[in-house]
């Protein structure tokens, strides 16, 4: 007879390789602190505080009234494909096939559907670190060797396309670039991707994923560089974006990727035997954002760009912190080492003495030692708050 504690299961060795995105770690113990009665103020998660638009809203009611209760095809419903590939031709001015388009709940499937298709033991891939902590975990789960991209303040946490592709072997299989970054707000100069997809001739046995799932928010006048805009690339290049940042749309778990006609089979094939399709209602949700007024984004960039000038102003002038500016997404990666604190130890302290979430750098790779993310889509007024009680934290332990 099977008692409550005599289990034994065998797990899967694979499993001890997949990591996390400590992001939702501190999150839960945020929510945890706030369920005891403390007042915290989130700076962690790269979340939008704003509301969905409401005509994305009424799209999704409609179409559930309208009766799109079943199932969808794999890669996405088709006016949904279309929209995708007249919004890239509006904003990059490139031409993209529909059916080169897949839809997925989110941004992660692509990241994770990219990597099992090129890596397992014996291969390399390269990802950003620090970077979205998603790459690396997944990278290690498929059995191939990640290979760190370091991304350096003194660069503004752009890459060097000299020492990307002076790592490249024989053995590496996949690239894996983001620009607007998460979690260091850095953009990297149309220069810099020029060099590197010309240097990136010399190796067509490459495939690149390239993120872009803030390219809907830059500041200062920048303009978004997109990887689709280099025709040399497409017969290997992953574009992945989305609606959760550019329309605040994070629960509703919809993104994209433009693939290369040879991988839509493959990746069709793990769309099945992974989630079957994508919720319907929210395709349509999906249609409307793409379709209609684009107003909110607008707004909401601006808004961003508001509170991105009050965080780094903010954050330098607390004692032993310097913040680069971001140029793009919603956050900012401020380098604490004037504090005496490790990363970990800055996140830990901030949110457990001063009511304050946000995200230890190494939460983002090695290379993040030294640094904190902090997200800026929060309100001005909370960003105020926050940066006020670390400053009384700090002042008070430095003397």
């Amino acid at each position: 007879m099977n008692t409550a504690s005599g289990a034994d299961l065998k797990f899967a060795a694979s499993l001890s390789r997949l990591g996390t995105e400590s992001a939702f770690v501190v999150l839960a113990r945020a929510q945890e602190l706030a369920a005891q009665g403390r007042d915290i103020i989130n700076l962690g998660i790269g979340q939008p505080d704003f509301r969905t638009p409401d005509h994305v809203v009424e799209a999704a009611i409609r179409a559930l009234r309208d009766g799109a209760h079943g199932y969808t095809p794999a890669n996405g419903l088709p006016a949904l494909r279309e929209a995708v590939a007249a919004d890239l031709n509006r904003r990059h001015g490139v031409e993209v096939d529909p059916d080169c388009v897949v839809v997925v709940p989110g941004a992660k499937p692509t990241m994770f559907f990219a990597v099992l298709m090129f890596g397992e033991p014996g291969a390399e891939i390269m990802y950003p670190d620090p970077g979205f902590p998603i790459y690396e975990s997944v990278i290690r789960y498929s059995g191939a060797r990640p290979v760190p991209i370091v991304l350096r303040e003194e660069n503004g946490f752009a890459f060097s396309a000299e020492e990307v592709l002076s790592q490249i072997t024989e053995r590496t299989r996949l690239i894996i670039l983001n620009s607007p970054a998460n979690p260091t707000g850095g953009v990297v100069p149309r220069a810099e991707i020029d060099r590197l997809v010309e240097g990136l001739m010399r190796h067509p046995h490459v495939a690149i994923l390239s993120d872009e799932i803030y390219s809907c928010l830059l500041y200062d006048g920048r303009r978004h560089v997109s990887l689709l805009q280099y025709p040399e690339l497409r017969d290997r290049l992953i574009m992945l974006d989305g609606w959760s940042k550019t329309y605040a749309m994070t629960g509703w778990r919809l993104g994209y990727a433009v693939w290369p006609k040879s991988c839509v089979e493959h990746v069709v094939r793990l769309c099945i035997n992974d989630h079957s399709c994508v919720n319907a209602a929210t395709q349509f949700a999906g249609i409307a954002a793409l379709t209609g007024p684009q107003d909110a984004v607008d707004e909401m960039r601006a808004r961003f760009d508001e509170r991105r000038r009050i965080i780094v102003q903010g954050l330098n002038a607390l004692p032993g912190i310097g913040c680069l500016e971001p140029g793009g997404a919603f956050y900012a990666f401020p380098n604490i080492t004037g504090t005496g604190l490790t990363s970990r130890e800055a996140q830990d302290l901030f949110l457990e003495e001063a009511g304050v979430a946000t995200v230890s750098g190494t939460s983002f790779g090695a290379h993040g030692e030294g640094y904190l993310r902090f997200s800026y889509a929060s309100s001005a007024e909370n960003i105020r708050e926050a940066l006020d009680r670390i400053r009384q934290l700090l002042e008070r332990r430095m003397g």
